[in-house]
């Protein structure tokens, strides 16, 4: 598929559904099977996983593992539908509050030991118990009594998931939420054997220790060198996935990984230098499509200079989006002038984000402005130099340095940029030990209410320490309110809220830059992920 500007993100996000038949977007490379090909594939990872242990994983990298080593209650095809993954059959009731799922007879786990009901009690259990430290317990409280469990005000025989036997899982609601589904296709809801995790609590750091329930097992792990799967002979649909061996290499640096894949050391690039994007857009392995997801310096309000919204604001108006994304990117991202990205389709018809104002601009004058009456609200005469933190893959350096001179030539601040390799900076973002930190946050489905949601107080995944009781309440309105058209308004709120605010930066609208070799066909690429390979298929060497 031929690049394409954001202007027709809605355009894209149709034809792409109809292509898959209908749920999550994909677009396939091109090539003619042949059953003499070895079946083996190498991408890179661009890092070390943070981890295996899908209670613990909040990251893409480590995602990208994970979503082939485990399968939920529900998974995605090949044509990217949402169809019953390790569940046979699900029940709902009429009030839309209560689940009831069927494991499938035949599901295994990798050990021969057959997936249950329970495993799915114990292992959402897992994330919820306050022991655990989970990263994201706060997607499970549309459930009963999670959120009270979680948060030590109640008990866990209180949680509203039960395993009635072993192949039957009831689960019940606070409140009907349509979009259930697909929230417990996220990574917290994948299921992990309770032996072998109570037998080691190291069972996810070596090969060896991994038992999964989906299509593939870890066969080797090199760490910070290489892992690789191989497809498991125990999973249920193993006659269905059609790629055997997948190598993860782990090189963080984006010009030696193009390099790798010139030299035909990769099958597939995820993210091209931006000095490549433009020498390669007419190639015909290269595919560029925006993703639902927003680029972000977040900040930690509780760190001196940032604790004022004014100060924050000041910075957000001296970001030239439009130079960073068209002059040194040049992948096709977009400046962000609002949190929630592209492809939200509001009632009207027109896109969420269309329905919106520009919440900022590139003004250096109002930047000055409303520096000078933060740093007045605060008691100083001129902002203490801070820094900015980012990992070390990808393109993350040149936008470091950009704001960094941005910074200095529109409002005269020293700026340090400081890097770290992923597995480091994960730790240092979950640890909020930072003042200004690059993330980048893409919702769980295609809807504004789980990125917005990032930001609510409840939140897990809230590292800012930014907490506003108007933001939680307009959330929590729009989960229950069934007029679509008034949901999308409340949403609309409350994005209102946070950007005047300003807990995080939105730079830009993240887009996919991606090389698939001719020799490989059926990868599913997706606005929400990176690639799925289960059913790749090498059709030359």
């Amino acid at each position: 598929m031929k690049r394409i500007s954001l202007a027709f993100i809605t355009i894209m996000l149709f034809i792409l559904t109809a292509l898959s038949g209908c749920g999550k977007e994909e677009v396939a490379s091109g090539g003619k099977s042949s059953k003499d090909v070895k079946q083996e594939i190498t991408a890179n990872l661009g890092g070390e996983p943070y981890t295996l242990d899908p209670a613990f994983a909040s990251d893409t990298t480590s995602f990208w593992v994970i979503s082939h080593l485990y399968q939920g209650l529900y998974t995605y095809d090949k044509d990217g539908k949402i169809v019953e993954g390790s569940a046979s059959k699900v029940e709902i009731s009429e009030d839309g509050k209560t689940y009831t799922f069927t494991i499938r007879e035949d599901a295994k786990w990798s050990n021969g030991d057959p997936l249950t009901a329970k495993d799915f009690e114990y292992s959402w259990k897992r994330v919820l118990n306050p022991e655990t430290a989970a990263y994201d317990p706060s997607q499970f409280y549309y459930i009963k009594g999670a959120e009270a469990y979680n948060t030590g005000k109640g008990s866990v025989e209180d949680v509203a998931i039960h395993a009635k036997d072993d192949k039957t899982l009831v689960v019940e609601l606070k409140d009907p939420v349509k979009f259930f589904p697909k929230v417990i296709l996220g990574e917290g809801f994948l299921p992990v054997n309770q032996k072998v995790v109570e037998a080691n609590k190291e069972w996810a750091a070596e090969a060896e220790g991994i038992v999964t329930n989906g299509a593939y097992t870890v066969s080797e792990w090199k760490h910070n060198e290489q892992l690789t799967m191989q497809k498991s002979k125990s999973f249920w649909n193993a006659d269905n996935i059609t790629m055997n061996t997948i190598h993860f290499k782990m090189v963080a640096d984006t010009t030696t990984e193009y390099q790798m894949y010139k030299s035909g050391e990769l099958d597939l690039v995820t993210g091209l230098p931006a000095e490549a994007v433009e020498q390669e857009k007419d190639n015909e392995e290269y595919v560029n499509f925006p993703s639902f997801s927003v680029y972000t310096y977040t900040f930690n309000v509780k760190e001196e200079p940032f604790t004022n919204a004014k100060i924050r604001r000041a910075l957000s108006f001296a970001i030239d989006r439009k130079a960073l994304t068209e002059n040194i990117l040049k992948g096709g991202e977009k400046p962000a002038y609002g949190y929630v990205a592209y492809g939200v389709e509001f009632p009207s018809g027109k896109d969420f984000r269309e329905e919106a104002p520009e919440y900022y601009k590139f003004d250096p004058k109002k930047a000055k402005k409303l520096l000078e009456e933060g740093l007045k609200e605060e008691g100083l005469d001129k902002l203490p130099e801070f820094t900015l933190k980012y990992n070390s893959e990808g393109n993350h350096k040149k936008i470091a340095e950009a704001l960094q001179e941005m910074f200095k030539q529109n409002l005269g601040l020293k700026v340090n940029i400081e890097n770290q390799e992923w597995k480091t900076y994960i730790d240092t973002f979950k640890q909020k030990n930072f003042q200004l930190a690059r993330m980048g946050w893409g919702g769980d489905f295609i809807d504004p209410y789980p990125v917005l949601n990032l930001y609510n107080t409840k939140s897990s995944s809230n590292f800012t320490n930014w907490s506003n009781p108007t933001f939680d309440e307009l959330l929590a309105k729009s989960l229950v309110e069934q007029d679509e058209k008034k949901r999308f308004e409340l949403l609309h709120e409350a994005e209102t809220v946070l950007m005047e605010e300003m807990p995080i930066l939105p730079i830009l609208f993240s887009a996919q830059n991606i090389l698939i070799s001719k020799k490989v066909e059926g990868i599913r690429l997706d606005v929400l992920s990176k690639p799925d390979l289960r059913f790749a298929e090498k059709v030359s060497e």
